[in-house]
């Protein structure tokens, strides 16, 4: 049985590999707790394990962002560039 209503078995593309780096991304950077488990250096007075979490929360949404544009563009490709 296919697993895609279209009949085409699912590809791991390089397209499909950055997608799946730029949501796999935040989860690494943030269980690694060991690696800002530190005060210093703090930025306007925030200890360096609080805004570096923060700063994350804004990256996280870009690479969200960029992986959602990248699947839309990759279906779009893999139905034969139909309409947006």
């Amino acid at each position: 049985m296919p697993a895609d209503p279209e009949g085409k078995p699912p590809t791991v593309t390089p397209v499909r590999v950055v997608i799946a780096l730029c949501l796999v991304a935040p989860f690494v950077a943030m269980l690694w707790v060991s690696s800002y488990a530190k005060v210093d250096p703090t930025f306007i007075g925030i200890p360096f394990f609080y805004w570096y979490q923060m700063l994350w929360v804004l990256i996280s949404t870009a690479l969200t962002m960029t992986a959602y544009k990248l699947w839309q563009r990759d279906q779009r490709a893999r139905k034969g560039g139909g309409q947006a």
